[in-house]
């Protein structure tokens, strides 16, 4: 009778399933992360204490806690709090607002509390991270940034009232073959990621974003994010104006906002030379003077093969005689006064421009993969830290509140020295000649207190029921 060798190997494993840790900048392994063994390596580190640099990264747990980052984590990865993926998504999350979305395999971040902060005890590598996105699509990712705008609109972010529309084209260095965009005349096209914003001019927060190759046309993306921001502005119809840009006038887009949307659009139009001298020959008596210099023209309009209506061409003139008379048309669905539109709210839109340099260090300025999927769901974290940083900066005010994001991750998130211990049911923050100790002490000195009064649970779901206080020394 003949006996098969190695049967033992087909038996069910008892082995706790691992995951590719990043140790040092050089040393990679594998560590079991079932939820016994991520338990223990957290409890563990905390009883060992830590100290480290990247100490200032706790200062965002208490906005998370106020603002339900962990749930919004747990419902995107569609997993109970005590598995590794809320966690690596949590990672993700700080990394962004560390602007360290790219650099893990060059950039030592353990030991120095990171871990921790994501309720981990190590730093999963690229791969890891990479696995947990693609296991997400791209509707499970628009539900968490909706979910997330619904929550920001609750605690006042938005105003609901002007809204602007802009797209950025991002370089990508992935290896695809793909349509290749040109940014300026005179220079090589390049590979380019699209990343188009909705952003509330008057609170300069995004309400939403959505992304696409080079080869999907603007006319395609902005009606869904429109829509993105309906449902989570839930606005009043023709209250909410929105800015948009040059290549936003088209008819389809047009045709959306006048059919199924509660916005109203406003939009630059050409004004090049030939366009001059067709303005220059409206009637002089359909300008309105509004002041020295001013006037201002409302005009019925409609698209050539699309007649929509009503809209409206703005035709602001600028000069006090004809021969040095300047035109700047604008097409609008709205009805509110000419000169509101053109001199209060559309020099507003400029504050999309403001927003992304200010935060384009925390993922936004490049692209390095086109499986929109993933891009989507790391944008999206970026987006999730954003909203936290926004909450930190209200928090302490001048002069973090001007700050760059890559400044504030400098300076303050990596920049202060402490140690981390436990003392009894809380988890001890010890800074060390902290700057503005004063201002840092009057928010986070006896935080649970704190939270308390603002209604918010106090402990941290991720760090398995522990409490958080601060020291500044």
């Amino acid at each position: 009778m003949a006996f098969k060798k190695k049967l033992h190997a087909f038996r069910p494993s008892n082995e706790p399933p691992t995951i590719f840790t990043r140790r040092t900048k050089r040393l990679q392994r594998r560590e079991p992360c079932d939820p016994a063994s991520i338990e223990r390596g957290v409890r563990q580190r905390l009883a060992d204490k830590v100290s480290g640099t990247m100490v200032g990264l706790w200062l965002l747990i208490p906005e998370h806690l106020r603002l339900g980052t962990w749930d919004l984590l747990c419902g995107w990865t569609q997993c109970q709090g005590d598995q590794v993926q809320p966690r690596l998504a949590l990672q993700a999350v700080h990394e962004a607002a560390l602007c360290l979305p790219r650099f893990r395999r060059d950039t030592g971040l353990t030991q120095k509390g990171l871990e921790l902060a994501n309720g981990l005890p190590f730093i999963a590598t690229d791969q890891a991270i990479h696995d947990l996105f693609d296991a997400s699509t791209i509707e499970q990712t628009q539900g968490l940034q909706m979910a997330l705008g619904r929550l920001r609109r609750a605690r006042g972010h938005f105003l609901a009232k002007l809204l602007a529309v802009d797209p950025h084209h991002r370089r990508s260095y992935t290896q695809r073959q793909t349509r290749r965009h040109r940014h300026k005349e005179g220079e090589a096209a390049v590979k380019t990621l699209q990343t188009i914003f909705c952003l509330d001019a008057h609170t300069h927060q995004p309400v939403a974003f959505t992304i696409a190759s080079a080869a999907r046309t603007t006319s395609q993306a902005v009606p869904e994010l429109l829509d993105m921001a309906r449902d989570i502005l839930q606005p009043p119809p023709r209250q909410t104006l929105v800015i948009a840009d040059n290549e936003h006038l088209t008819a389809d887009i047009f045709q959306h906002v006048l059919q199924d949307s509660p916005f109203d659009l406003l939009s630059p139009m050409p004004r090049g030379r030939s366009d001059q001298e067709r303005l220059a020959r409206i009637p002089p008596d359909l300008f309105v003077p509004r002041w020295a210099g001013l006037a201002i023209a409302r005009l019925p309009y409609q698209f050539h093969r699309n007649p929509l209506g009503p809209l409206y061409q703005l035709v602001q003139r600028c000069g006090e005689t004809p021969d040095n008379y300047h035109y700047a048309p604008f097409l609008s669905t709205s009805q509110n006064d000419e000169l509101d539109l053109l001199c209060r709210d559309y020099p507003d839109r400029w504050h999309i421009e403001e927003f992304f340099n200010a935060y384009q260090a925390m993922g936004w300025n490049r692209a390095g993969t086109l499986n929109l999927h993933i891009r989507y769901a790391q944008l999206t974290m970026a987006l999730i830290a954003q909203a936290a940083l926004h909450q930190l900066r209200q928090r302490l005010g001048e002069p973090y509140q001007d700050w760059e994001a890559g400044r504030l991750s400098k300076l303050l998130l990596q920049g202060l020295d402490g140690d981390i211990r436990v003392d009894d049911n809380t988890v001890l923050v010890t800074f060390y000649n902290a700057p503005n100790a004063e201002r840092l002490r009057q928010h986070y000195e006896n935080l649970p207190h704190k939270l308390q009064a603002e209604h918010v649970n106090p402990t941290v779901p991720w760090l398995y029921g522990y409490k958080l206080d601060f020291r500044f020394k």
